[in-house]
């Protein structure tokens, strides 16, 4: 999940920096002067983050993902439309044997580029496995897989350790799910390690012609794909990390796809730009203020829960939203199993109940940090959180910076900052299944991707037992479980899951997303 506040996810993070500002480049330039040469059969994109790397067992966003689907081929993919699905990709077949193996049959005549050889069952064990044995930060994604099988150069059967019921929706379809080719990786890598922004070699539709960093990625197609043949020439994508700069770069014409915030969305649709469709996607992101609770002012549960009650979501959603988010119920939105009808703690809070807190941990003059990233939205809420626990005593001083520097706050392995962090604005993408909202606050990602350092035996039991169980119902009631469990650990204050908008010229493309609304550019056409 990793793919974290900001207009980014959760793996959107180590080495990112700011990109764009204000539709030129760090020539200083504009870009439609400095990247683009003749035009043809053209996709031009706003990326919400410049890349790190293009290896899918280290990513370090899930917009390079996005990419990453242009590049490499898996065994099955998303569907776009409205509806959450899969479609086979480079599998012929794939099938539930027993509940702890998939068989699955490779298309025949795959190539890998670089003279590296046609695509064979043992480039998917070793893509697989090599996320384990690299201890990748994506292991979460595989759950309980354990190895693969090869049974011959086009078959294998995964096996499982226990069942394993997101395989179908997170491992496969996603970053996971990306087939490379053993024998480039390790000449690169020699131990199977990260290749980061420097492919060995590719499978997909595309290859990377070139890339240069904060400026643009330009994708071209793949003279050796044999596959359904994708609409463009050409895909270029310029990393706008500020979605008001997207905005304006849409408006110049300098893109032709870009996700625009809820606050700009009413303007869009009342007076949209020329040949200009405007999509409203539900998202699948959550974003709450996160406590560390370890840190010596937090430790106290009672200073979190006057915290919890001290803050009022619609105000905050008001304030960074226009009032176009929905006020959330936990960290499971509408629509996915597991979501809640409602939060423990009301969306307005309790000011007096909030003081009460307070005055039982016997604090005064609290004074406390809020870290969150410069990329807007989260800015303006953590600026609306300091306001509003004013209001009970407590003084907060707002740390924002680059996506880059934030997305590492919390990690052990990135130093020690870990120590100081306080309070901090979290805003995580996810993928269509609970699994993957829970499973970031066990013990085990404590210093990773848990950074309010949250723990629970019980919470990271029935997480291990809710991917096991394919009845909805019962497995949605394990999901209760475990945010109220969140909840009432006051480490969090649960405030929305947002939206995703998003514009494109249809004088130039057709464009397809997710159902929400992360685009999927295999898919789009040309006008």
């Amino acid at each position: 999940m990793k793919d974290v506040v900001q207009n980014i996810d959760r793996r959107t993070l180590l080495k990112g920096g700011a990109a764009l500002g204000g539709g030129i480049i760090a020539t200083g330039m504009p870009l439609s002067q400095v990247i683009w040469a003749a035009e043809g059969k053209v996709l031009k994109v706003a990326l919400q983050f410049d890349l790190a790397s293009l290896d899918p067992g280290f990513n370090t966003s899930g917009y390079e993902v996005n990419v990453m689907n242009c590049l490499y081929s898996k065994l099955t993919h998303y569907k776009s439309g409205s509806e959450w699905g899969w479609d086979l990709e480079a599998a012929e077949k794939i099938e539930q044997v027993d509940p702890t193996h998939i068989r699955f049959r490779l298309k025949k005549g795959i190539k890998f580029t670089g003279g590296y050889g046609e695509m064979t069952a043992r480039d998917v064990k070793f893509s697989y496995e090599r996320i384990i044995k690299q201890k990748s930060a994506n292991m979460p994604d595989l759950g309980s897989f354990d190895h693969v099988e090869i049974e011959d150069d086009h078959t294998g059967v995964f096996v499982f350790k226990t069942p394993y019921v997101p395989v179908w929706t997170l491992s496969f379809p996603y970053v996971t799910g990306h087939i490379v080719s053993e024998q480039a990786v390790m000449k690169a890598t020699k131990d199977g390690g990260n290749f980061g922004m420097k492919p060995p070699a590719f499978s997909g539709p595309y290859v990377l012609a070139d890339w240069k960093q904060n400026q643009y990625t330009l994708l071209t197609r793949n003279p050796e794909w044999s596959g359904p043949k994708p609409g463009f020439d050409e895909i270029r994508i310029v990393p706008i990390t500020d979605i008001k700069t997207a905005e304006r770069a849409y408006q110049a014409g300098d893109v032709d796809f870009a996700t625009i915030s809820l606050d700009s969305l009413a303007t869009f649709k009342s007076n949209p730009p020329p040949d200009t469709k405007v999509e409203e996607h539900p998202s699948l992101r959550y974003v709450f203020l996160g406590m560390n609770v370890d840190n010596p002012k937090l430790k106290d549960i009672n200073v979190r829960k006057a915290i919890q009650w001290a803050i009022n979501v619609p105000q905050i959603l008001d304030g960074a939203y226009a009032g176009q988010a929905n006020v959330a119920t936990g960290i499971i939105p509408q629509g996915m199993i597991g979501h809640r009808e409602k939060a423990l703690v009301p969306p307005e809070g309790d000011l007096a109940k909030a003081k009460e807190f307070l005055e039982r941990a016997g604090v005064r003059d609290l004074q406390l940090t809020i870290d969150c990233d410069n990329s807007g939205i989260p800015s303006i809420i953590a600026q609306t959180i300091q306001a509003q626990l004013s209001q009970i005593g407590i003084t907060v001083q707002v740390n924002a910076q680059d996506p880059g520097s934030f997305g590492t706050i919390g990690q052990e392995s990135e130093g020690d900052r870990w120590k100081d962090v306080q309070l901090f604005i979290n805003n995580n993408s996810s993928l269509p299944d609970p699994y993957y909202y829970t499973t970031w606050y066990t013990k085990a990602q404590v210093g990773v991707w848990n950074w309010s350092r949250f723990s629970s035996d019980r919470f990271d039991e029935i997480n291990a037992k809710a991917i096991t169980i394919e009845d909805p119902s019962k497995r949605a009631k394990l999901y209760y479980e475990m945010q109220d469990i969140m909840e009432e650990s006051g480490a969090y204050r649960f405030l929305t899951n947002g939206g995703t908008p998003v514009v494109y010229r249809t004088s130039k493309i057709r464009a397809a997303t997710r159902p929400d609304g992360v685009p999927l550019y295999l898919d789009f056409k040309p006008a």
